[in-house]
């Protein structure tokens, strides 16, 4: 008589970095032969995978738990939120466990604990790369944990702790494991990408019998060697970026950066502890298009920090015009429990932060209609995700997916999903571009 498989239903809220974290313990629940299902009424568990960087994302992760609990009743909590777990057990006791981030065996010993699993490991069939939440044709490649910087309006340091890197032996065996399965472009993540390897004062790993340094350069080279996209996340504007833009022109990587500058104002950043200055990164700006005229570059900005004035947030706009980023994501400031940041004086009200979001965001929306106008005429390569009314969606190497725009190409002709396609770009709007397959 065959064992009824035991089937966990399972919740992935939060960032990218996260969704790795979720890959983990999924590829382990199936290495030991466990269902993954869709619904949780139909689980033997739930887990949990939250998010606890702002508010609205406690109240999402809150809201989820509760709604697993009220369907099914057994429930395991990890997670970034998860490192709070007084305040999760306060408010839902009832929970088999909760654990922090990253805690991929802390997760697997409680569902051992409520949900043996009686199967041999040896017959179950699980991808060398594991299971992954993203599609086929693109995965997310985490290179490094927690985070040395202490921004004010952060915890991600409280939860997960000061920046571990990976081997880079390690990093590059998974990458060659996707490449392998048929992916087609790797999204490098961390916290803090171009710090990579700090922690470990670059050690010299190998890998296939060659010495590679555990530093940003290296990696980013090594990976442009694997022929596919490679697309680089969450960048500081360390002095050493500098000499990943001549890869980015020489086509090894994708020529796009995605660099959280947060704000322009000196007071600001200050007051954020961040590191940057405008001036200068301006001229970086510069230099870097000077070298690759094609670099796209996205970054996230919030609006109505404490002590942000008029003044400031002029200077913000003023960044913006002359900066012509491509991709710009706005965020109006929100306490965060346990931020140093709470404890700013000259909060802004909640009327003005919108009033200056909405402002922020029409000043970006016009820079982005220009710069997308600019790329009509151009022949770029699109890779083809899903159809749609006009035919089908994809990305350029512009647009990182789900954040940023689309390319929605026109055809009659049946084009491969998750494969690249060569395209004419004929219209644009504020976020997306339109083209037909090039002749």
């Amino acid at each position: 008589m065959t064992a009824t498989v035991p089937r966990i239903g399972f919740v992935s809220l939060g960032c990218p970095k996260a969704s790795v974290d979720s890959e983990q313990i999924i590829t382990q629940l199936r290495v030991e032969g466990y269902d993954i299902v869709p619904d949780f009424d139909g689980a033997d568990m739930v887990i949990i995978n939250t998010c606890g960087f702002i508010d609205s994302a406690v109240e999402e992760s809150l809201g989820a738990i509760d709604e697993a609990l009220q369907e099914n009743g057994r429930v395991i909590v990890t997670g970034c939120l998860g490192a709070r777990a007084e305040l999760i057990n306060a408010r839902f006791p009832q929970l088999l466990a909760v654990t922090g981030p990253q805690a991929k065996e802390d997760v697997m010993r409680a569902v051992h604990r409520h949900l043996p699993a009686p199967h041999d490991p040896f017959l179950d069939l699980v991808p060398k790369q594991g299971v992954r939440l993203t599609p086929r044709h693109y995965a997310y490649l985490k290179i490094s944990e927690g985070c040395n910087h202490r921004c004010s309006f952060c915890i991600i340091p409280s939860l997960r702790g000061d920046l571990v890197s990976r081997p880079i032996d390690e990093v590059m065996d998974e990458a060659q494991l996707l490449v392998d399965a048929g992916v087609r472009e790797i999204l490098v993540i961390s916290q803090d990408t171009s710090a990579y390897g700090v922690d470990c004062k670059y050690q010299t790993r190998f890998w296939q019998g060659q010495p590679l340094r555990t530093r940003f350069l290296d990696l980013t080279r090594a990976l442009g060697k694997l022929g596919v996209w490679i697309r680089l996340h969450y960048v500081y504007p360390y002095p050493h970026v500098d000499d990943v833009i001549p890869l980015m022109a020489d086509g090894a990587i994708l020529p796009y950066l995605d660099i959280p500058f947060q704000h322009a104002s000196k007071k600001i950043l200050k007051a954020m502890k961040r590191p940057g200055n405008r001036d200068r990164v301006l001229e970086r700006i510069s230099s870097w298009r000077e070298v690759c005229p094609e670099l796209v570059i996205r970054s996230t900005f919030i609006v109505g920090f404490p002590g942000e004035t008029d003044a400031d947030f002029d200077e913000l706009l003023d960044f913006l015009e002359i900066a012509q980023l491509d991709r710009v994501g706005c965020f109006t400031y929100s306490a965060v429990d346990g931020a140093a940041a709470n404890a700013l004086f000259n909060h802004v009200p909640e009327a003005i932060k919108q009033e200056r979001y909405h402002r922020f965001m029409l000043k970006q929306q016009a820079i982005s209609a220009a710069r997308l106008q600019q790329r009509i005429g151009q022949q770029v390569t699109v890779l083809i995700e899903s159809r749609s009314k006009q035919g089908y969606s994809g990305r350029c190497y512009a647009d990182a997916p789900e954040i940023d725009g689309l390319v929605h190409v026109c055809s009659e002709t049946r084009l491969p999903l998750g494969e690249f396609c060569r395209v004419k770009i004929t219209g644009a709007d504020e976020y997306d571009l339109y083209a037909t397959p090039s002749r």
